[in-house]
Parts: C-alpha cells; sequence; structure tokens
C-alpha cells in the first residue's frame, strides 16, 4: 500500500530552479548512489530497521528493497524535492513493506512526537539544508530509545584530506543539487542529543578520498 501526502516545503519544482537541479542533477546524484559498492553499504544498515520507519531524504527509494517486512511495520519516506522522488516510481510499487511517502523538509516533519520506532537516514545529513534542526525533528518524532541507523558521507578525520573536501565542496554542491562534503556527522548526532552506540569511519573503495569518506553506526534517542 503506498500513500502520499504533501506539506508546505522546498521543491525543485519551484520556478527559480535551474534546468540541471530540476532535471540533470537529481539523476547524476541517483546514479552515484545506485552505485553497485554503495548499495554494499546500504544493506549494512537498513535491513536492521525495524517497526514503524521514518527515512529521512528517501528520494528515489533506493533503499526500500532492503527493508525486512517481518521486522518493519511500515515506512514514512519524507523528501521535499518533487524531482527526486519522480524517479522512484517502480521502485515504490514493488515495496516490499507498506509505504506513506510525504512531501516535506527534514527541518520540519509533519509527524506526531514519539511516533516511529526506527530512523534510517542515508546520504542524507549531507544535503538537508539545516542539518542540526532535521536532527532536532528525528528526536523529536522518535520514541524513548528509537533508533537511527545512519550512513553518510562527510568530514574526514585526515587533515589532508578535510582539507580538499574545503576546497571542493563549492564545486561539488552545485553538481550534486546541495550535497556537502563537510558535514561532521557524528558530531551533529552527538549536538542533537542523540546517544551513539556504535560508529565505524572508513574510506569507500575505488571512489576519490573527499567524496569517499564514509560514516556507518547507530544512534539512540534519550
Amino acid at each position: 500500500m503506498i500513500t502520499v501526502a504533501t506539506s508546505p516545503g522546498l521543491s525543485m519544482e519551484d520556478e527559480d530552479v535551474g534546468f540541471y537541479a530540476r532535471h540533470i542533477g537529481p539523476r547524476f546524484v541517483s546514479c552515484v548512489c545506485s552505485m553497485a559498492a554503495v548499495a554494499n553499504e546500504r544493506k549494512k544498515v537498513v535491513p536492521h530497521a525495524s517497526g514503524v520507519v521514518l527515512e529521512i531524504g528517501i528520494g528515489p527509494g533506493l533503499n526500500l528493497h532492503l527493508y525486512d517486512p517481518a521486522r518493519v511495520t511500515r515506512v514514512i519516506g519524507v523528501d521535499p524535492i518533487a524531482a527526486f522522488v519522480s524517479l522512484g516510481v517502480e521502485r515504490r510499487r514493488r515495496s516490499p513493506v507498506p509505504l506513506e511517502m510525504i512531501q516535506a523538509p527534514a527541518e520540519a516533519l509533519p509527524l506526531e512526537t514519539r511516533s516511529i520506532d526506527t530512523a534510517v537516514i542515508t546520504y542524507t545529513l549531507c544535503s538537508v539544508d539545516e542539518p542540526a534542526q532535521a536532527l532536532s525533528e528525528v528526536r523529536r518524532v522518535l520514541r524513548p530509545k528509537g533508533r537511527v541507523l545512519f550512513l553518510e558521507h562527510g568530514l574526514s578525520g585526515d587533515a589532508a584530506v578535510a582539507a580538499w573536501q574545503r576546497r571542493l565542496n563549492p564545486i561539488w554542491r552545485r553538481l550534486a543539487v546541495g550535497c556537502n562534503l563537510t558535514r561532521p556527522v557524528g558530531r551533529l548526532l552527538n549536538d542533537a542529543g542523540f546517544t551513539i552506540r556504535s560508529i565505524d569511519h572508513y574510506y569507500l573503495d575505488g571512489a576519490p578520498r573527499p567524496m569517499a569518506f564514509l560514516c556507518r553506526g547507530i544512534a539512540e534517542a534519550p
């Protein structure tokens, strides 16, 4: 079952957004995020979701086939950008779990407080406008001891790599439709009040290091 709702927020259909951001950029990002090496990392995270799941930045639905219907009651997919969501029609049709789609920004989730068991955040904190506010909202909607399963790229702990990330970020941000290379993911989760239960930092094999620094783990709401 798929239901769709909209909420006031950002949309790539706004008149002031250019042709690239509406049509080319989303396909470029979707292609990068669909690469085999990236998909293999998703497999290490998404199947652990359970209960009522919130997926922030669901976009074209690249995680949908990884949800375990024996563990997941339903998935609420939130994304503000219609151009990304439009790429996932067939994946949503084949979703193995009940799915509700909401077009809304992560910074203003139209969901009840303490209504979510698991939040899944994969390659999303890099592109939200206000990551601190988005994580505050995730914390609000999670039930006590609810989990955040995260897989993100972000700011490297290697000073030389981080320097290149800062140099390249303005170019990359335009190319990848708002994606940033310089978000400190672990610090953002800590600052939002989550307890990080596990976290691994590593580079994705075969990719340029400024774009390949990943962190994967589990955080818990208070």
